[in-house]
Order: C-alpha cells, then sequence, then structure tokens
C-alpha cells in the first residue's frame, strides 16, 4: 500500500506539474494577444528583431511608483458685463467678480494696448476665471477665483484681450475682427420726403443722412423734392462671421431722379484717404459751400426784408434762418480757419469762418460750441463746429446762417458758387474703371437684394 501511495504521490505530482505549465503557457499567450504590450524574453520573437521589455511600473497603480497622474485642466467660467456710463475698468472689472489686486494687473497689461479714456458705455467687458483647488478655500468657505483672461469689446471690428500666461503676469494684444463687406440696392419712388421713402426701403438712418449731406450742394430738400421723383442707392453693410449686420458701410452710388432729371453720384478716392462724389462725367458734387449747414432743418426765414419777431419793426434779415431741435449739430459750409468765435451781441454765441480771400460764412445764435473750437483752428467742410441753440437776440432753437462774399452780407440761395473739382487724365480714367464696376453691380444686384464679398 506504501508503494501505492507512492505511485499515487508522483502522478499527483505530475499531474500538478503539466496544470502549471498549462496556466504558464496561457498567462504567456494572454500577454502576447495585446497588440500594445511591450514584448519580453528572446529579442526579436514578436516584434521582427526588435528588443522590448515591460516596464519596472507595468502593475503598479499611478503614482506609487513616484510618477505622477496626468493633471486635469481646471474649470473655467466668463462673466460679460455692459459698460455703463461713469464706469471705469475697474468699476466693470470688480463687477464681473474679480477681485481688486487681480483686475489692477490685467489693467496694467491692457494699458499697453487699450487707453483706458477710449472706454464708452454700451461696450462689453468678459472675464474668465479659474477655480482655485479646495484645499485653497478661504475664510468664507468658497474657493478663490483666478482671473485667467479679460476681453473688452470696442466695436464692431476691434477687441481688446489680457490673458495670463504660464509665469502668472498678463499679456495684452489687440483684436482686428475679419467682417464681411455686403452690397445692398435700394430704390422706390418719393411719396413724401426722401428720408421716408429711403427708410421704408429699410436703408439705415445713418446712410439716409449721408445721401441727404451728398446732395446737399445741388438740392433744396423742402423745395426741389416732388411726389413722384425717385431715388437709387448702392451701399454697403459690414456683417460678423454669424451673417449678421453690426456696422454701416459706405455709399458706393447715390442717384436722384427730379422732375424727370437724373442726378448719379459715384463714390471715388479723390486723394489718399479723402473720398468724395462725383457725377458720371467727373465732376465732383462738392461745392465750395455748403447751402445748408443743418441737417433736417427747415428754412424758417428767408434773406430780406422782414417784420423783426422781437423789435417789432421792418428790417433787413441778412442771411437764413433755419429751424432745429436745440443741440442739433451745425457744420462748417467749407474749408477753412475760425476768424472769429464768441459772443457777438444779438448773434449771441458766434463763429465766423474766413474760406479764402473772397468767401466767409457765420453761425449765430448757438447753444455751445463743438470741443477743440478756437480762434485760428482749421475746420473742414461738413465739420461740426457747434450746436443749435437761441442764445443772444432770438425767439427760439435755430442758426442763423450767413454768407459773405467781399465781407458783404449776400442771400447765400443767391450766390453762383465755385464748382469743385473736375477730374482729368489719369484720374478721369481711374474714375471711368470704378463707374464701370459700380454699374455692373447695380445691375447684377437687384433692388432689395445683396451680394457679399469678403473683406
Amino acid at each position: 500500500m506504501a508503494g501505492a501511495r507512492e505511485n499515487g504521490g508522483e502522478s499527483s505530482s505530475a499531474q500538478l506539474t503539466v496544470y502549471g505549465i498549462i496556466a504558464a503557457v496561457g498567462f504567456l499567450l494572454a500577454l502576447i494577444s495585446i497588440p500594445d504590450l511591450p514584448a519580453f524574453g528572446n529579442p526579436g520573437w514578436l516584434d521582427g528583431g526588435a528588443k522590448r521589455s515591460l516596464p519596472d511600473n507595468f502593475l503598479l497603480p499611478p503614482g506609487e511608483d513616484g510618477i505622477e497622474a496626468a493633471p486635469t485642466t481646471p474649470a473655467t467660467a466668463s462673466r460679460s458685463v455692459t459698460i455703463r456710463r461713469g464706469d471705469t475698468l475697474m468699476k466693470a472689472i470688480l463687477r464681473s467678480g474679480s477681485d481688486r489686486k487681480q483686475a489692477h494687473a490685467a489693467i496694467t497689461s491692457l494699458k499697453d494696448v487699450f487707453n483706458p479714456k477710449s472706454l464708452r458705455p454700451g461696450q462689453t467687458l468678459t472675464a474668465t476665471f479659474q477655480e482655485i483647488a479646495s484645499s485653497q478655500k478661504g475664510a468664507t468657505g468658497k474657493a478663490p477665483k483666478k482671473l485667467v483672461a479679460l476681453r473688452l469689446n470696442t466695436d464692431a471690428e476691434h477687441e481688446f484681450a489680457a490673458e495670463r500666461t504660464t509665469d502668472g503676469d498678463f499679456t495684452s494684444h489687440g483684436i482686428v475682427k475679419e467682417l464681411e463687406r455686403v452690397a445692398y440696392h435700394a430704390g422706390a419712388t418719393i411719396n413724401d420726403s426722401l428720408f421716408l421713402a429711403a427708410n421704408r426701403a429699410d436703408v439705415p438712418n445713418r446712410l439716409i443722412m449721408d445721401v441727404i449731406r451728398i446732395f446737399s450742394w445741388d438740392v433744396d430738400f423742402q423745395r426741389d423734392i416732388q411726389r413722384g421723383d425717385r431715388f437709387e442707392i448702392l451701399y454697403e453693410r459690414l456683417h460678423d462671421e454669424s451673417g449678421k449686420p453690426v456696422k454701416d458701410g459706405a455709399v458706393l452710388y447715390a442717384a436722384l431722379t427730379l422732375s424727370g432729371v437724373h442726378y448719379p453720384l459715384y463714390r471715388f478716392e479723390s486723394e489718399p484717404n479723402r473720398f468724395e462724389y462725383f457725377n458720371n462725367k467727373g465732376q465732383s458734387a462738392r461745392k465750395a459751400l455748403l447751402r445748408t449747414p443743418v441737417d433736417g432743418a427747415r428754412l424758417s426765414s428767408r434773406y430780406g426784408k422782414r417784420r423783426h419777431p422781437i423789435l417789432g419793426y421792418t428790417r433787413m434779415h441778412r442771411g437764413l434762418d433755419f429751424a432745429a431741435p436745440r443741440g442739433t449739430p451745425i457744420m462748417a459750409g467749407g474749408d477753412g480757419v475760425i476768424e472769429s468765435i464768441g459772443r457777438n451781441g444779438a448773434y449771441g454765441r458766434y463763429i465766423r469762418l474766413r474760406h479764402n480771400s473772397r468767401y466767409k460764412t457765420a453761425y449765430a445764435h448757438m447753444r455751445r460750441y463743438a470741443k477743440g473750437m478756437r480762434r485760428g483752428k482749421r475746420v473742414r467742410q461738413g465739420q461740426t463746429i457747434g450746436y443749435v441753440g437761441s442764445s443772444g437776440r432770438s425767439t427760439g432753437p435755430h442758426l442763423h446762417y450767413e454768407v459773405l462774399v467781399g465781407n458783404r452780407q449776400l442771400n447765400p440761395l443767391k450766390i453762383k458758387l465755385p464748382t469743385g473739382q473736375k477730374l482729368k487724365g489719369a484720374e478721369l480714367a481711374r474714375f471711368e474703371a470704378l463707374r464701370q464696376q459700380v454699374d455692373v453691380a447695380r445691375a447684377e444686384t437687384p433692388l432689395a437684394t445683396k451680394l457679399a464679398q469678403r473683406r
């Protein structure tokens, strides 16, 4: 029996040995079946001759061998605030949730690319914060927030950013957004006024006023516009990346048909960065002087004898009166120099411009002067020099406008004013090429539709 037990023991040991070998082979086969696992053992047995081996920490969990696990990116959150009247950058950033120390660091950097004095109501400030680890919670029990970025959206085209770098400081830069220029074509019959007709055709108000200003050298919009006249405008608007119009562009072409007579005008760069409007023959629409230096004003009193509304007797009225709401901008009638500015008796607040050795214009009863106006300052035609008021001897807000020729006050409506520039030679050829391009765009863009072009 002892012999039998010995034989049984040997058989059992043999079976265990076989099972062990089978288990080892199975383990090796399992390792081989994993494609990304490094091979080991005989060089070249798996990888075409390349020697590979298992790393020492193959079976150890992350961190137990001294190797750190990949860090997770802290969560961020952004908050936008709208700049209010009287705001400073500091006030706006504090309102977004930042503390004063971080706000000061961001502002210091932002000043490299943005002048804080240019901050305006309606602009948008976006602050981005990063949550700090919960182990750093303050006395309030809340985890402090780390200001990592600021973005100030100043207008449709420009943005300024301050971003925290890896060393903890801020760096700033300006961003010019890519906008798309979209051409719009509008036109209609005028049954009441040009402004109302263009407004019904969805032309932006600012561009309508531009058209009125373009034609103001030749057209009296109170007397020359008749029922049944027509207008046509080709203009641009700027769209953002979502296709939304965010800014008005320029009037490329404008035309009025008044009592059957057609008046077309084309926008042309006559000098570097100076755009003017010319008719189809290359004659500038711009004259030496504006006939109406106030947009949308009503001619309330003409040049000539009249019964004075305050003094009560008849006397000569040596100018034109334009009734307009108090504060309406007054434009310089032409390029010139301020010869006189200040209170001038019955005229109240008064400015007189010298345009050349022959022509001068005067503006009276102003509410106030535009910023920077002073004796000797040069101004450009159409530049705002003051605002409508009722200073001096006046019964209500209006502009008294005079044109002086050789120091004599003459009727502005009857003076034959010098014409503007007439294009010649290479300039005329360049204008003709542009005119043809605009005419093609008008033909290809039906009224009330639009044609897009990258800026």
